[in-house]
Order: C-alpha cells, then sequence, then structure tokens
C-alpha cells in the first residue's frame, strides 16, 4: 500500500516541484535565509500559507497575525480531514494523527478519489512523495532560483492550475455531480473574494460548504422527480 501511495503522488511531486521552486525564489528575494526557508516548508507544508506569509514577512507583519492569517486561510483543512476520516481505515489513532499533518489540497484530492478505503500505510506513501518534493524543492529554488530567466519564473505558477485540472478530469468522466460541484465552488468563491472581500480561507470553506449543499439538494430533487413519474 505504501507503495501505491508513491505511485499515486507522483503527480503531486510533479505538480508542487515548480511551485516549490518558485517559492524558494521568493523566500530568498524576501529576505529568508536557506535554512529559514526550507524549515518554514518542513513544518507548515502549506503552499498558500507560505506564500502569504512571505508577504506578510515582507510587510513587516508581527507574528501574532501572521499565525492568525494563516490560520483563517488554512481552515478548510478541518473539513478536509474529516471528510477524509470517513474513507480512512479503522488505524490506531497515532497514526491518523501523523498522516493528518501532510493533507494538503492535492493529497486529499488524490486520496478522496481513491477507490475505496484508505490506509496509514497508503497515505504515508503518498504523502511522502509530495512532502519530499516540496521541501527539496523549496531548498533548490532558494539555491538556483535566482539564475532563472525571467519568462521561466512567470510560467512556474501555471503548473499547479494544470496539475488540479488533471485531478478533475477523471473525477468528471465518472461522475457528472463533480464538475457542477467545481463550477459552482468556484463561481461562488469569486463573488466573494472579488465582491465581498473575504478571506481566502472562509471564503473557500464556505464556497465549498454552499456548492456542496446546492448540488446535492439539486441531486435529489432530481431524483424525487424521477420516482414521481
Amino acid at each position: 500500500m505504501f507503495r501505491d501511495g508513491l505511485k499515486s503522488g507522483v503527480a503531486i511531486a510533479v505538480g508542487y516541484a515548480p511551485v516549490a521552486l518558485t517559492f524558494g525564489l521568493l523566500a530568498k528575494s524576501t529576505g529568508l535565509s536557506l535554512m529559514d526557508t526550507t524549515l518554514m516548508s518542513m513544518i507548515v507544508f502549506a503552499g498558500a500559507a507560505q506564500y502569504i506569509s512571505l508577504n506578510l514577512l515582507s510587510l513587516g507583519t508581527g507574528p501574532f497575525e501572521i499565525i492568525l492569517t494563516t490560520f483563517i486561510l488554512n481552515i478548510r483543512h478541518f473539513l478536509m480531514s474529516a471528510s477524509l476520516n470517513e474513507k480512512a481505515e479503522h488505524d490506531p489513532l497515532w497514526k491518523k494523527a501523523l498522516y493528518a499533518f501532510g493533507i494538503t489540497d492535492e493529497t486529499f484530492s488524490v486520496a478522496s478519489m481513491k477507490q475505496g478505503t484508505v490506509s496509514a500505510s497508503y497515505m504515508f506513501g503518498l504523502i511522502f512523495i509530495s512532502y519530499s518534493s516540496w521541501v527539496i524543492n523549496s531548498a533548490i529554488g532558494h539555491i538556483v532560483g535566482a539564475y532563472l530567466p525571467e519568462s521561466v519564473q512567470v510560467s512556474l505558477s501555471v503548473a499547479l492550475y494544470a496539475m488540479f485540472v488533471g485531478l478533475l478530469i477523471p473525477a468528471v468522466k465518472t461522475e457528472r455531480k463533480a464538475l457542477w460541484l467545481a463550477v459552482c465552488a468556484g463561481a461562488i468563491n469569486c463573488v466573494l473574494l472579488l465582491w465581498l472581500n473575504v478571506p481566502k480561507g472562509w471564503a473557500i470553506v464556505i464556497s465549498t460548504i454552499i456548492s456542496a449543499i446546492c448540488i446535492q439538494w439539486v441531486v435529489e430533487k432530481g431524483k424525487e422527480t424521477t420516482y414521481a413519474q
């Protein structure tokens, strides 16, 4: 199962590489040392939180504000962990607590789309290759990122979005509801961010909950209509 997790995590590792390289590059320009950059990736392991932390550090924001902001940004992890726990096998609690650290948007997406249940061994393999890619490439980005051509630096951020598309397409092929969930959540998230100025973390949580409720309600109403006929 550990080997299966490694295989499933290859796409994530490849997608993380350019984003982590970019993070290392930005961390260096922000003033972080190689050790600071590597430790942040090792301890935090959350791309969006690390990027926003760099921005706050560059503005001279205090530790409490940074911690509070990143907590709000990552509050969606409560939902992801609770959802994945329903799919997890009955492994010891300490194993679940250990691999819970490595649950990110990408590892959650891959694990939740896996057929059947997920074991601790599978999650350890999935997270190991993803985590290794993020940490190692963050360090590499700090060391050599500054020497990359500007055009390459700009294009690096596209890879993560391409990876999400690659994860979404198989789910859409097997169940059309996944497409409507993605479209609905994206639309609500845009409204919350662009028009209502809701913090990113809360925007993701709210859009996820609302889209899930709305789409499920539409599906159930469709079933009732079909049965009535």
